[in-house]
């Protein structure tokens, strides 16, 4: 009597492209339990896999899609089944023919065609790709049974969306909500995007560790001394950042906060204009500071305005893996 074949469970992936980081995770096409994250799938082909992996810095197009290729490759090999489904989460700008009209974090994908590039990842698999904050609202909002919520992801960028009556806004076809690039000061830091004072430009991981470089060299050296050239030669790196924040270590605190006043701005600003239900503070940057979003929430408060008190700020349900969820739950619905 021949042997049983194995059992395949068909799956669907989800991919989340950063500026840095790229983040990966096959699941079952239809889990048994939550929508969001198949907590309930069990063993065999129905555990899920991830994977996470570095861009190399200034690689192009071509060298980072062979990278993900592989990384795709090595994954799928630990999936016993077939792939129904890819859903993209990513930050550039794509325009209604999938070609990428700009991404300043990695510019040689400009002009890439989109939707070739993907189907050669998984041969026959259904593809869609959103705007990562889109998708990280959508995801956040279900974990959190909230359909009305504003998101921002702050990380390598700062990412934004926006979830009304449980849909995204603006809708699908119109773009995507630019929440990074709400210009909270017009003189205010150059932003990557070529304009001033965008909430990126104060509230993003690196923004504010190069802030925090200069006041720690302002601190040991004295105000005025300090230049951008002393802070570049002495980087403050995210967990030197994170472990001053949590001691309490005056450089830090100053520029984190720095970091959570802009975002505050822009909850604010978002409140008096959508009335959401509630503001989500999220991305890998934002997660890794324990105690972030609790100073948005402080600060917003301090800038409501009597009878209208902003959105009530807190972090994300699903961490750093808000889009990562939200490309899951775009496959799913593909598939």
């Amino acid at each position: 009597m021949p042997a049983p074949s194995p059992t395949t469970t068909a799956g669907v992936l989800g991919i989340d492209i950063g500026g840095t980081k790229v983040a990966l995770r096959i699941e079952p096409a239809l889990p048994a339990g939550d929508p969001v994250d198949g907590s309930d799938a069990t063993d065999g082909a129905g555990t899920p896999v991830e994977a996470t992996f570095r861009w190399e810095p200034m690689a192009s197009a071509a060298g980072d899609l062979d990278a993900l290729a592989r990384q795709v490759a090595s994954l799928r090999s630990r999936w016993a089944g077939p792939i129904s489904a890819v859903g993209l989460a990513m930050p550039a700008t794509v325009d209604p023919t999938g070609l990428v009209t700009t991404w300043p974090g990695r510019p040689s994908w400009s002009g890439l065609a989109l939707d070739g590039a993907l189907r050669d990842l998984a041969p026959g698999a259904a593809v869609a790709y959103a705007d990562d904050g889109d998708l990280a609202a959508l995801a956040e909002a279900a974990a959190a049974g909230c359909p009305n919520l504003v998101y921002l992801g702050i990380g390598t960028g700062v990412g934004g969306g926006i979830v009304l009556d449980g849909r995204n806004c603006p809708r699908p076809g119109r773009g995507s909500a630019e929440i990074g690039h709400m210009v909270i000061a017009a003189d205010g830091a150059p932003c990557t995007c070529g304009r001033r004072g965008c909430v990126q430009a104060v509230a993003s991981g690196p923004a504010t560790l190069r802030r925090a470089a200069r006041h720690r060299s302002a601190a040991t050296t004295g105000p005025g001394t300090n230049t951008d050239a002393d802070a570049d030669a002495d980087a403050v790196s995210f967990p030197e950042l994170r472990a001053q924040w949590l001691a309490g270590t005056d450089w830090a605190v100053r520029a984190v906060r720095e970091s959570a006043a802009a975002a505050a701005v822009a909850v604010v600003g978002l409140t008096e204009l959508l009335h959401p239900a509630l503001a989500v503070i999220g991305g890998g940057f934002a997660d890794g500071l324990t105690g972030f979003a609790a100073a948005v929430d402080e600060q917003a408060r301090a800038l409501g305005r009597p009878g209208h008190p902003p959105a009530p700020v807190r972090a994300a349900v699903l961490g750093g893996l808000s889009s990562l969820s939200g490309a899951i739950l775009l496959a799913r619905q593909q598939g």
